[in-house]
């Protein structure tokens, strides 16, 4: 698929929405015999419980390093949890990380 033919507007706050996000999806296509395809999607969701439970993974993830006397940044979670990390990791290299921390308080700034 071409780069022209995807589009993401901008994610910025907009006051009037409070603790709302919004999301409209439109794909166009074409289905069986060639018949034209239209989908219009709306996703509206309620963003501090949508985030809670990544909250409270990190919130844990603290509580760990506290209890191990590990001080500072927590590279793999901050990576996975954070939109803005010291370190940041693709998804999939940070949820190994956090694992990693979870089982045996790997947190190494060189690793992976």
């Amino acid at each position: 698929m071409s780069a022209d033919d995807i589009h993401i507007g901008p994610s910025d706050h907009v006051p009037w929405l409070k603790d709302r996000k919004w999301c409209y999806i439109r794909m166009e296509g074409r289905n069986f015999g060639d018949v034209p395809l239209n989908l219009e999607l709306k996703l509206e969701v309620w963003d501090s419980p949508n985030s809670a439970g990544v909250i409270i993974d990190a919130v844990r993830c603290a509580k760990v390093a506290l209890d191990r006397g590990i001080g500072g940044p927590i590279l793999g979670p901050s990576a996975y949890f954070m939109k803005s990390p010291p370190v940041q990791y693709h998804d999939d290299v940070a949820h190994v990380m956090v694992e990693a921390f979870a089982d045996a308080g790997a947190d190494n700034p060189i690793w992976p």
